[in-house]
């Protein structure tokens, strides 16, 4: 007699089990996509509409300002009395003896070897920037001697015209001291804006002034940049 022995479970009927389906690549790529999209693309609107539009600038002539903000003031800056024009000149007790004047600041260095920067003002009267160096070497060095023009001259970087010039005062003990002389010049509004030094020759080189080659060969030179280029005619921005 045969016996069959039961196992507990669950009935099925006879026949294969159908398949189970498994979803396409494809399907799985674009659910993941449309979500990815979706948000991608509200994101886009949000962002067009809270962002500014950058400033589209034709250069020539009109090349816009550098992303910068307000400079930070380190100096003293002299103003004008009539406020058209302005510029910042060394501190006082900074190695300079400071006087100001309606027209600007003179400033005599009192270390190294000496000399007297010069930030002025005065009337253009219709003069261009070369005609108005020209009058303030007739004027104050009638004798001097033309070195060279200073290339690209700006001040307040306004383009402008300068000149480096030398001459020979007759010391007290009847001996001649070579004199360098540095002036910029440049015309706005009318009004012309001029930045000079003058001091002792004394040739730059390794061992003196910037060790690079320089014509400008005296010493207060070295402190005269920062200065020519602070000056601002009314309206001007701050720098």
């Amino acid at each position: 007699m045969t016996t069959t022995t039961f196992f507990p479970g669950y009935s099925v009927s006879g026949g294969h089990a159908p398949a189970v389906g498994r979803p396409s690549h494809r399907m799985v790529l674009l659910l993941w996509l449309i979500p990815v999209i979706l948000v991608g693309a509200v994101l886009a609107v949000i962002s067009s509409r809270v962002t500014t539009p950058p400033v589209r600038f034709v250069c020539p002539p009109d090349c816009g300002r550098p992303p910068i903000g307000t400079p930070v003031a380190i100096n003293p800056r002299f103003t004008a009395p009539d406020g058209s024009f302005s510029v910042s000149y060394p501190a006082a007790g900074s190695s300079y003896r400071i006087t100001t004047g309606d027209d600007g600041v003179v400033a005599e260095f009192t270390g190294g070897e000496g000399g007297t920067l010069r930030l002025s003002s005065q009337p253009a009267a219709g003069r261009a920037a070369r005609q108005i160096v020209d009058d303030l070497k007739a004027q104050h060095v009638p004798d001097g001697r033309v070195v060279y023009e200073i290339p690209n001259a700006m001040v307040g970087y306004q383009p402008g015209f300068g000149e480096a010039i030398d001459y020979y005062p007759q010391g007290s003990t009847s001996s001649y001291t070579r004199m360098r002389v540095l002036v910029l010049a440049a015309v706005k509004n009318d009004l012309a804006l001029i930045a000079s030094v003058v001091g002792p020759y004394h040739q730059f080189g390794p061992d003196f002034g910037p060790g690079k080659p320089s014509g400008a060969n005296v010493q207060l030179a070295l402190d005269m940049g920062k200065y020519v280029n602070s000056f601002a005619w009314r309206g001007d921005p701050p720098r």
